[in-house]
Parts: structure tokens; sequence; C-alpha cells
């Protein structure tokens, strides 16, 4: 997910997590232990501010970036991401967050980090929960493991996602004192990835569907989710050599027709045709004859380790002849978005005559080395 919508689900869990302080508790008799300890609660729209930074904590990996860029495609979704260590991310972000609002010095006390614990802890796991619904995948389980998960119901900007939740916290503003509007939004949320979910279950039901009817052998099995509708999906068999995909929309019956003034949801969903009507098509994983030894040689290279981690659908993208030698860069079908003018994540090296190899990213404009720190 974009990292506006997980400050918006994390505002939103924080509002509902809110605990509002009984007015009694304002001035408390003396001994009163539980009023006592009420008036340290922190105010709502505190506990709604601890959600929404909690839950864009994790995204500030893109500092990887700086790095290099191969630091950031192997940490992005990693450490700032892992249930394993969201315990301690949120000691230390409760802890700043008590700090900050104690310097306030407000009347009735200042809140302690264990009243921002849980809001914290809440608002980092549905930042991991946002991401995980992607297909990008996630490293839930580093440092210890660098495997990515990913359910693979929702793309990365779902704009009726996020206006749910923005409709949630309008709802919240509107009743002040009531939680029930972000349990509501929450609810929904779940129903909406719901949706998704049968949605890929269509598109994985139509891939298999068209395998049998064509006596493909399946090896794998999938879809990637696509914009503008749960039910655009880009449905992909695997037989061992080549990947056999299609765009679909698993409801439609006709193809949408788009003219000039249409908007742009509806320009993004034309290209994904109905079932019965879908065009497939077939990459070779490394190629044709001629450039498959040179695409096997750089998919096994050890300094292209990095990419056979990264993809999930990986074909030969193109092989050319040129000053640093011979190239052959792959792509990542998961990111083949109709419409889009330019793939992201393509990758590959060039060998010269004096052997090694030298990574590189093959951009619209040409190469771009990639400096291996």
């Amino acid at each position: 997910m974009d990292t506006l919508t997980h400050a918006l689900s994390g505002a939103l869990v924080g509002r509902l997590l809110a605990r509002r302080r009984a007015a009694s508790a304002a001035v408390p008799s003396a001994g009163d232990a539980s009023a006592d300890a009420a008036r340290h609660l922190p105010l709502v729209w505190q506990a709604v501010v601890a959600g929404a930074v909690a839950a864009t904590f994790p995204d500030l990996d893109f500092v990887l970036g700086w790095v290099s860029e191969l630091a950031y495609l192997r940490g992005h979704r990693g450490v700032t991401h892992s249930i394993v260590l969201l315990p301690l991310w949120g000691l230390a972000i409760a802890w700043l967050l008590a700090r900050f609002f104690g310097r306030g010095g407000r009347t009735g006390g200042a809140p302690s980090w264990r009243d921002f614990y849980l809001v914290v802890c809440s608002g980092i796991l549905i930042h991991i929960a946002g991401d995980l619904i992607t297909q990008f995948g996630t490293m839930i389980l580093a440092p210890f493991s660098d495997r990515r998960f990913g359910i693979g119901t929702t793309f990365i900007i779902d704009l009726v996602f996020t206006g749910i939740i923005v409709a949630g916290l309008a709802a919240c503003a509107i009743w002040r004192r009531s939680r029930v509007p972000a349990a509501v939004a929450l609810v929904l949320l779940a129903g909406w990835v719901g949706v998704g979910w049968m949605g890929r279950m269509e598109a994985i039901e139509a891939a298999r569907a068209h395998a049998d009817a064509n006596g493909i052998p399946v090896v794998m099995v999938d879809a990637a989710p696509r914009p503008a509708s749960p039910f655009n999906w880009t449905a992909i068999v695997f037989d061992g050599e080549r990947y056999h995909y299609a765009h679909i929309n698993t409801r439609r019956s006709e193809p949408l027709a788009v003219g000039p003034g249409d908007n742009f949801i509806r320009r993004f969903s034309a290209p994904y045709l109905p079932v019965a009507q879908a065009r497939w098509e077939v990459r070779e994983r490394f190629g044709s004859d001629g450039a498959r030894l040179l695409a096997q040689t750089v998919w096994n290279a050890e300094d292209f380790a990095f990419y056979r981690w990264f993809a999930m659908f990986p074909v030969l993208d193109h092989v050319e002849q040129g000053r640093g030698g011979t190239c052959a860069n792959f792509m990542d079908l998961r990111f083949l978005t109709p419409g889009r003018d330019e793939v992201p994540f393509r990758y590959g090296l060039c060998g010269g005559e004096g052997g090694g190899w030298r990574l590189f990213e093959r951009m619209a404009d040409g190469r771009r080395w990639v400096v291996v720190r």
C-alpha cells in the first residue's frame, strides 16, 4: 500500500483503541488509583496521531535507497515490517511519543509509554497487514528469514480501500464520542479484501481452465492484481519453460469501451477482457533458441542472485550487443500492467570479452549501471 493509506489506516486504529477519560478522572479523589490512572490516558487525538505515526514508521526503510539501489530492493519491507521485531519497534515508538506529548505539560498528567504501546503496535501491525494483501511481498520474519509473504488480493494503490478509511475517519470526526465508525470501517476493509480474494480465486480458476482446454502442463498457476477493480487480473500459467498469461476481468461479459472523455478509472480497466474473450500471450522464460544460452548463463550467475530471489514470474526481456559487451536482462510479469509505459525492475548483466559481469537496470532511455554494495 502507499504510505498515505498506511498512515490513514493507523489513524483509524488509533481512534478505535483510544480510551476516553471520564470527566470524574480530571480531579481524582485521594487514593483513587483507577481515577489517577485514567487521568494519564492519552487524549483521543493523541491516540489517533500515535496510530498514524506508527503506521507510517515501517516505510522509513526508504532510506536504504540512499545506500544503494540494491540495498533498497533487498531491504524494503524487511526489518521494519517484521512481526518478530514489532514489539521492540512498538516499545521505541511508544516511548518517543510519550516523551513528545509529555513535553506539553498538560493539566492532569502526561501519559507514559505504556499508554501508547497497544496503539503503536496495532498501527505497525495494520501497516504490515496492508502490505501483506499486495503481491510485492513482505519479509515478516526478518531478520531471521528473507522470504517474502503476500496473499496478493489487492493492487498496491486501491482507491476504494483508501476511500473506506477516509470515510471512516470522517464519520469519527462527526460522531466524536463513538468508536463505532472506526470499527465499521475496519470491518468494511476486511470485506473489501475478501472481495479481492474472490476475484483472485476466479482468475486462478480461469487460468486453470485455459491450461486444461489447451493441454498446457501446469507447474504453477497464479494471478496478479491490477488497478481499478478487484476483478481485474493478470492470470498466469507456467509450464516449466513458458509463461502463458492474459489480462482479464472475471465478472465482465462484454469488453469495456472507452472514449477520449472517459475517466482514468474506466481507461485503466478497459484492457481487461472477459474471460471468454481473453487474449492469451506466451513468453519463453529464457527466450528463443538464439538467446537461451546467454539468458540461462545470466540467470544462473552469482551476480544475479538477488533477482532470482526477487522475481516471481521472470522472463527474458532483451538481449543486445553494446559497449559493455553482450547484455541480457529480465523482467517480472508481476509488474506488467496494461497502459503503463514502462515496466519497472528490469535487471540484467553485461559480460565483456575480459570476463566478469556488470549489473545494470534497463531503463526507457538505455542502460543504467548498478553499483553493488
